[in-house]
């Protein structure tokens, strides 16, 4: 599973489709792809060829933030919805987390104190039975200051997949 801050206006928002409409599902369903969690292939649009395998994306936050940054009391109400989604995966194994928000409130969606569990790119941790990766979120801004990069990316997604190809049921 992956989690996201929140859907974009123009993306999810209006279309269903998380990372929709921007760069950042550019980067994320290409990377889903080279580590075989997505096939088809990716247009930016609803009825395109792709398909999620083995994997689902959600958000931290259920809906558009003002100025794409939610608030505490928003963040905190949405975490039910988190956890509804997480409790609701049988067969889940490993969450990656796209930002400091989406990690924050996945460690205390899954019971876990943030102190215990802090963020930090390619980190992971298990909490909850569940192995827990952390990336930068994939948003242009973080692509364009460099905070990071398409390989800072990838290599999140490697260690989730080593993990899962490790731990098949």
């Amino acid at each position: 599973m992956i989690v996201g801050l929140a859907p974009g206006m123009r993306g999810a928002n209006r279309t269903g489709r998380p990372f929709i409409g921007d760069h950042s599902g550019d980067l994320l369903y290409a990377t889903l792809g080279a580590h075989g969690l997505a096939s088809g292939s990716f247009e930016a649009d609803t009825d395109d060829s792709l398909r999620l395998e083995k994997t689902a994306i959600t958000n931290a936050v259920r809906c558009v933030p003002p100025e794409n940054k939610p608030i505490g009391t928003e963040i905190n109400t949405c975490r039910a919805f988190l956890s509804a989604t997480i409790s609701q995966m049988e067969s889940l194994r490993a969450i990656i987390t796209l930002g400091k928000i989406s990690h924050d409130s996945t460690v205390r969606a899954l019971g876990g104190k943030v102190s215990a569990h802090p963020f930090g790119h390619n980190a992971h941790t298990s909490i909850g039975g569940f192995e827990l990766f952390s990336s930068y979120h994939c948003s242009r801004y973080n692509i364009n200051t460099g905070r990071l990069t398409p390989n800072m990316f990838n290599a999140v997604f490697a260690d989730a997949s080593r993990f899962l190809s490790r731990t098949q049921p």
